[in-house]
């Protein structure tokens, strides 16, 4: 079977193209991406070629399919696993894999025939091997692409630890009904985990969600309110922190001086960092949320607090195998929506530059169809692009009735509608 995909065969070099795939062996299965949407990570990895830890050496000579958000289809199964998975099945995949031989590996880094920016792909046996082939039940291929990103939210709030005096037990998670601050938390990421923290089991009594774009913070206002944190037992706030004289002490006075339980750092910003550090009360845990690109990124820490008020440091990468059933259990019976990431669409077609240039894009999360022909577009430039294709238009109505998200009739217009790559 042929397939086209975008292939990273070294620094700076993506290239779309169609080749054939080779048949599939009894251990492997044959699958159809539906949805995929561009991860920084992606970039980094396309920015640093070989260099990259996932990247193989060899990738010159033996490129690799980009692309690790993805949903599709199962097309068709080896005999190792035909009792476990079928033709028609949806799934999502797990991309940490954690393989002993290669604790690196992941799909759409690491190998040849899978990954996310791709029409059609063989997944490998280590996937079924290690538990990471997903399936998943909801009706819109585009949140089994969210998936992914939502384990890494949810691996971050199981990655935050507490203690007892006199104790040496970790007590793993947020604090419940304690006080949680957001830092730069209105960007694709910082949304899905307002979303998770105001409708997971486990609740802060506070939450302060903060970032310096007005337009950003009314949006997320908007999306996630008062209201509906309330009825949750939740109190929400959202803080332009650029507008106060004295933002430690703005933030520190929303929690009656005590300090926070739990802060998130979504941006590799070292004021934010430090800024994050500072609010910490008693036993408070930063999770430094954000990967930063620069490998000598640093910040300073208050040392003190660390040994007389036992606050301390965490950091997650991505999510494990059960944050994402937990993902995709949580899409599927719609107690959390995380198409707020999403603010452009795209074909196939779109990838290698969306990919290239993902920093200088402004929005949220880029999700790319990979079985049409589409040009990157925002969700906002809908209407505008409406004027002269009726698809278009079509998708801004759709969208504009669902309070300008993506959604699962959007998905189902344009797959039906959009030119076929």
């Amino acid at each position: 079977m042929k397939t086209k995909a975008v292939r990273l065969y070294g620094k700076n070099d993506l290239r779309l193209e169609e080749f054939d795939l080779p048949d599939i062996r009894n251990d492997e299965i044959l699958a159809q991406i539906i949805s995929d949407s561009i991860c920084m990570s992606s970039y980094k990895a396309a920015v640093q070629g070989s260099d990259h830890k996932r990247v193989p050496k060899d990738v010159a000579k033996n490129p690799v399919i980009i692309g690790h958000e993805f949903c599709g289809v199962i097309l068709q199964v080896g005999s190792k696993w035909r009792g476990q998975f079928h033709p028609g099945m949806k799934f999502s995949i797990q991309p940490a894999l954690n393989l002993k031989e290669n604790p690196y590996a992941a799909p759409g880094y690491s190998f040849r025939y899978i990954g996310g920016s791709a029409t059609h792909i063989i997944i490998p046996n280590e996937v079924m091997e290690q538990g990471c082939l997903l399936e998943y039940k909801g009706d819109a291929y585009f949140y089994g692409s969210l998936s992914e990103p939502m384990s890494c939210i949810v691996g971050a709030f199981h990655a935050n630890y507490h203690t007892t005096g006199g104790s040496y037990v970790h007590q793993m998670g947020i604090k419940e009904g304690g006080k949680m601050a957001i830092l730069a938390g209105v960007g694709p990421m910082g949304l899905g985990a307002v979303d998770y923290a105001v409708h997971t089991d486990r609740k802060p009594s506070l939450l302060v969600v903060t970032d310096i774009d007005e337009a950003r913070l009314a949006r997320a206002a908007a999306l996630y309110t008062v209201d509906e944190a309330r009825r949750n037992g939740i109190e929400l706030v959202y803080l332009n922190t650029s507008k106060a004289e004295k933002p430690v002490e703005a933030l520190l006075q929303l929690t009656g001086g005590t300090g926070y339980d739990d802060v998130f750092v979504f941006a590799p910003v070292k004021p934010v960092v430090e800024q994050g550090d500072q609010i910490l009360g008693r036993d408070g845990c930063l999770n430094f949320f954000a990967g930063p690109t620069h490998p000598g990124f640093s910040a300073e820490l208050n040392f003190y607090n660390v040994h007389y008020n036992s606050t301390h440091l965490v950091g997650t990468s991505g999510g494990n195998t059960d944050d994402m059933i937990e993902s995709l259990r949580m899409m599927a019976a719609g107690e959390i929506n995380p198409a707020s990431m999403i603010t452009h669409i795209g074909g196939l077609d779109s990838v290698v530059e969306t990919t290239m240039n993902l920093p200088k894009i402004p929005g949220g999360k880029k999700l790319i169809y990979t079985n049409i022909s589409m040009e990157l577009t925002a969700i906002s430039d809908f209407r505008e692009k409406g004027k002269g294709n009726p698809v278009m238009c079509r998708l801004a109505e759709i969208v504009e009735a669902n309070h300008n998200l993506w959604c699962l009739e959007a998905e189902e217009y344009l797959l039906q509608h959009a030119k076929a790559i």
